[in-house]
């Protein structure tokens, strides 16, 4: 693994050294072969989720806020009206990019720890019918609570609205079908469960859609009709390409691939949450959501009530040991976050829970 520090975080994160090979070639972004780079990237990213011949792949530079940004930019018209489905930080964010862009939003919440209710959302959709999207986040990232994704598609669908999915720390991993499930647009990027490096958002959208957004976006590089254009007419970026991170999020897809799919990676990081859960309540950590709703995607544990365990302090050790976790982004609990993804396995939570264990104990005797 070299001398890295391991990434226990929701994004970057542990990347497998194929990926990272991938960076070390130049490439010319006009070139037949990172336009044929390009063109299999799109086809793999439709391939993840079912999407081929009902959706299109479109890729934009930036993380995974950008490429948000640029969906409701480019689908939410000047003249639509969004809800947002919000039970974390990220719905929060998607309210204030709508709010950021002029675009008429209202929000349903729910606490941080329960998951939304399909209900809720068909009452209020069939109250206001100037609502003409809805947005959710798919495992939110604050907490790692799942939300019933399928569920609330078919609602939407039920009720004749468009769809958005904000499926950042999903994708790749937890099932998407579009096959199956209504959704207008998926949006992910890069460095989560795709396990490639950060630079990179996507948008899988309905071609349909894309061609009623003509116009829409206020911005010039975040319109994603824009770009779904330029790559259908000569398969080129209409700006300079992340060409490294292009390479490496292909290879990684290879690898993804290689796994089995969705369904091969979600089985190594349920391993993994297995493993990491069990040594937790060993060591006397209480998980902040019930096991029920909870993906294995990043798990959000308390601190301890006596308040003997400062985070910087904890944080720090772990580091020096190589590594590194995430903060809490609760509102009501003081908490901490470890992600169960990336080119990780059982073996190396172990040695996590070993390291735990032994920054507890350096700690205490302080």
């Amino acid at each position: 693994m070299s001398d890295s520090p391991i990434l226990l975080t929701p994004g970057p994160l542990t990347t497998a050294i194929e990926t990272r090979r991938a960076m070390l070639r130049d490439w010319g972004s006009r070139d037949p072969a990172f336009i044929a780079l390009t063109a299999e990237l799109r086809q793999r990213l439709l391939a993840v989720a079912g999407g081929e011949g009902s959706h299109v792949a479109v890729p934009l530079q930036g993380s995974g806020t950008f490429i948000v940004e640029a969906a409701i930019a480019t689908l939410v018209g000047p003249g639509d009206k969004l809800l947002v489905l919000v039970n974390g930080a990220y719905g929060e964010r998607m309210v204030t990019i709508a709010q950021r862009m002029g675009r008429a939003v209202e929000a349903i919440r729910w606490a941080e720890d329960e998951v939304v209710e399909s209900g809720r959302v068909a009452a209020a959709l069939r109250a206001d019918p100037s609502i003409t999207h809805v947005a959710l986040v798919h495992c939110e990232t604050t907490t790692g609570i799942l939300n019933p994704m399928p569920e609330i598609a078919s609602v939407v669908a039920g009720e004749g609205r468009a769809f958005l999915l904000d499926a950042m720390s999903s994708f790749g991993a937890l099932e998407i079908d579009l096959r199956t499930t209504p959704v207008t647009a998926v949006l992910a990027s890069s460095n989560k469960c795709l396990e490639g490096v950060p630079g990179l958002g996507f948008a899988l959208v309905r071609p349909e859609a894309l061609e009623r957004a003509a116009g829409n976006s206020p911005s010039l590089s975040f319109d994603l009709h824009a770009q779904w254009k330029g790559f259908e007419k000569d398969g080129q970026w209409r700006f300079t390409p992340p060409v490294q991170v292009v390479a490496a999020l292909v290879e990684a897809l290879r690898r993804l691939d290689a796994e089995g799919g969705p369904e091969g990676r979600r089985r190594r990081y349920q391993g993994n949450f297995a493993t990491l859960l069990a040594g937790m309540r060993r060591l006397g950590f209480d998980l902040f959501l019930d096991e029920a709703v909870q993906a294995p995607i990043i798990a959000t544990f308390r601190m301890p009530a006596d308040g003997t365990l400062v985070f910087r302090d904890f944080y720090d050790a772990l580091a020096d040991r190589g590594f590194l976790i995430y903060p809490g982004k609760l509102t009501k609990a003081e908490s901490f976050r470890i992600g169960c993804i990336g080119a990780l396995d059982r073996r190396d939570f172990e040695r996590l829970l070993h390291a735990i264990e032994g920054t507890l104990a350096r700690l205490e005797a302080v």
